[in-house]
């Protein structure tokens, strides 16, 4: 299993944990990918904790809500250009009237789909000219897929390196339709991945923002939770008040800080003044030979968790702050999102240390 193939079955697995899907129809999705039902059950229970009672049937619909700037949209057209090789590549073209820029719209890993779609036709709206692109050209596109599911599965097996291939040459497509303007990228889930690694392929990969995660280890190393300093001040903005908040619910005597989002440079140098206070800093990642618990937490005057996004701390990250003095730790037998992987290890600390 190729590491994009594992992404998507990590999403299949967590999605049925969620009750998004069904362990029928998660089971069905993960054969697509080529695993085993014994391996596929084994992954769903790792993710539900064996529990599979709860997540048997599919979540109650509910009313869509109406995206935002959904009233300015502009119409898309569905445009054919030549790819690498001389291969025909699909997309949707949003025009926009006097465009300020262009935007490539990566698509998440159901290929491009209406919402997508409506994504480029809303940023012509706002003034950019954008061109989604459907990564599944080579395979007749995405309309050629009557299952969904199978779509995300060809996708899978689609070589990370051919799909930041077509996604340069949408670049140059969209660079001959805005001429002289500034380009942008922009993906979600899957496609934020794509849309870091078309960022570090090389010059002309635009300036770009990922919605989510994904299987992008090419992403630029000296990154945050935002990139641009501009936004750095915002981190004790955003996360302030729910810290507030929190501490207010859990009847705290005090309200833990929260400082502005650091990039790893500044990271880094966190990690090497905690280590020379003493601390013990733990980077939590499946390589990691430690393990947590094995770690001397217990005896620490101060402990920092360092936790990646979606998609992992990539290996220079790893090995720099090894280097900084963190000690890259495997967690758990489980690969954790982002959102959970610092809350379980939180409450792992509780039960390593004194403080319960």
């Amino acid at each position: 299993m190729t590491p994009l193939q594992r992404y998507v079955a990590e999403e299949i697995a967590t999605d049925h944990a969620d009750g998004i899907l069904t362990r029928r129809e998660a089971l069905r999705r993960l054969g697509l990918l080529g695993l085993g039902a014994t391996a596929a059950a084994a992954m769903l229970a790792a993710c539900t904790g064996g529990d599979t009672g709860i997540t048997d049937y599919g979540p109650a619909p509910t009313a869509p809500s109406t995206p935002p700037g959904s009233a300015a949209a502009l119409p898309t057209t569905a445009v054919t250009f030549t790819g690498p090789g001389g291969t025909p590549l699909q997309a949707a073209w949003a025009a926009a009237q006097q465009p300020r820029g262009g935007v490539l719209v990566v698509h998440e890993n159901k290929g491009l789909t209406d919402h997508i779609r409506s994504v480029a036709g809303r940023f012509a709206g706002a003034g950019y000219s954008a061109l989604a692109l459907d990564l599944l050209s080579a395979h007749g596109g995405t309309a050629a897929f009557t299952d969904p599911a199978a779509a995300t599965a060809e996708l899978s097996r689609i070589p990370p390196e051919q799909l930041v291939a077509d996604l340069r040459a949408g670049l140059d497509e969209l660079q001959r339709r805005v001429e002289g303007k500034k380009l942008g990228a922009t993906g979600f889930c899957f496609g934020g991945g794509l849309t870091w690694s078309l960022l570090a392929s090389g010059p002309g990969g635009g300036g770009g923002g990922g919605g989510g995660g994904g299987p992008g280890r090419g992403r630029p190393p000296a990154r945050g939770v935002a990139n641009g300093a501009a936004t750095a001040p915002k981190g004790a903005q955003m996360g302030g008040p729910g810290a507030r908040s929190a501490a207010r619910q859990s009847r705290r005597a005090y309200i833990p800080a929260v400082a502005d989002l650091h990039h790893t440079k500044a990271l880094l140098e966190v990690v090497r003044t905690a280590k020379a206070d003493g601390a013990v800093i733990a980077a939590l990642h499946e390589s990691g030979s430690a393990r947590f618990a094995e770690l001397p937490f217990a005896e620490a005057g101060a402990i920092v968790l360092v936790v990646g996004p979606e998609g992992g701390l990539d290996d220079a990250e790893l090995a720099a702050l090894a280097e900084a003095g963190a000690e890259v730790t495997l967690l758990g037998p489980t690969v954790l999102r982002t959102s959970t992987a610092a809350a379980v290890a939180l409450g792992a600390l509780g039960a390593l240390t004194p403080r319960w």
